[in-house]
């Protein structure tokens, strides 16, 4: 399950959740062309090119083109950039900053969806911002201009601080701790993981497994516009109510922005994970059967749903299994998010 919320100025946060199982299957690294319409969900793209061609680093997971309701970008981040446009004036919404790119798919989302035109990117490697850098640029329609400013390094570090103020921050950061802090450069460990953290966090937080979505809400606030808001995608395994306490530790007051699912990325790695973290005290950790989910939320529109969260979350906890139960039921080749 997964969790986005957004945070509004200097103490308004609002949360969208989405609940995914998700397959293996993955395009070849290189070079990925698709349609951005169907894939952004929008009738005609007016400031990304119709084709997107973008490149993929070796350190990054490529869209997921064979079934995009699969993709996070596709299905909860350019849902949750259209709510927002719906609600916020344009003026309100053109500065964006994103947290953890990856291939810059995210940051052409918004250029198109949010009509931003003051873009900033990040991500943890060099080589990875770079090529995301490449992609927004290579992307963006004929016509259209836009400020992009693309900096490596640990959450907001890599930018200057020119780069802001921002309207909108967004950031699908990863939750499982590596032992070695080294660790994190080698292949994709970087999507899933994040190296060991020195800084004082709170009991609920490095409890839960939040600590790095903790640190880029505490990180974000410093480059938030007066206006601005936080769009954070959280791994929902845990109630609405610790999310919630975990986002006014950050300083700001939560909203739920959307509430959906889909399948579960790397699911043979990621449930034993947490199955192996729970009796060490962490979570507990809540899956669900995927047909669960999918009877729950495919007849609520995904912005109602928001609005309803706390209360489905409560009619769901009948299905829900802990992560040591949840690994029994995936085992067999059960669909479990």
């Amino acid at each position: 399950m997964s969790t986005t919320p957004m945070y509004n100025g200097p103490g308004v946060r609002r949360l969208a959740v989405a609940t995914f199982v998700e397959t293996a299957n993955r395009p070849a690294l290189g070079r990925l062309r698709f349609a951005a319409a169907p894939y952004l969900s929008v009738p005609a793209t007016l400031r990304v090119k119709p084709e997107l061609d973008i490149e993929i680093a070796e350190r990054t997971y490529p869209p997921n083109l064979a079934d995009p309701k699969r993709d996070w970008v596709s299905s909860v981040a350019a849902p949750a950039f259209a709510i927002l446009a719906r609600q916020r004036a344009p003026e309100t919404r053109r500065r964006f900053c994103t947290i953890g790119t990856g291939s810059g798919v995210d940051a052409l989302a918004a250029l198109e969806i949010l009509g931003a035109d003051r873009i900033a990117i990040t991500d943890l490697l060099e080589d990875v911002v770079s090529i995301a850098a490449a992609n927004v640029r290579a992307n963006v329609a004929a016509g259209v201009e836009i400020r992009l400013v693309a900096g490596a390094g640990d959450l907001l570090t890599g930018l200057p601080a020119e780069a802001g103020p921002f309207d909108v921050v967004y950031e699908n950061l990863p939750n499982l701790p590596l032992s070695e802090a080294a660790a994190i450069t080698v292949g994709r460990t970087s999507r899933a993981h994040l190296a060991p953290r020195a800084e004082a966090v709170p009991e609920i937080v490095r409890a839960q497994d939040l600590t790095l979505h903790w640190l880029a809400l505490a990180a974000a606030r410093p480059w938030l516009a007066e206006e601005g808001v936080v769009l954070s995608t959280i791994g929902s395994r845990l109630p609405f109510a610790t999310i919630a306490e975990m986002s006014r530790h950050a300083g700001y007051a939560p909203r739920a922005l959307t509430y959906g699912w889909k399948l579960q990325a790397d699911a043979d790695e990621l449930i034993p994970i947490h199955a192996a973290r729970q009796p060490e005290g962490f979570g507990p950790f809540r899956f669900y059967p995927a047909e669960v989910l999918q009877a729950t939320f495919n007849p609520i529109d995904p912005e109602a749903a928001g609005k309803q969260a706390f209360e489905i979350e409560a009619a769901l906890a009948r299905s829900s299994l802990d992560a040591v139960a949840a690994l029994e039921a995936h085992r067999p080749g059960g669909a479990v998010s």
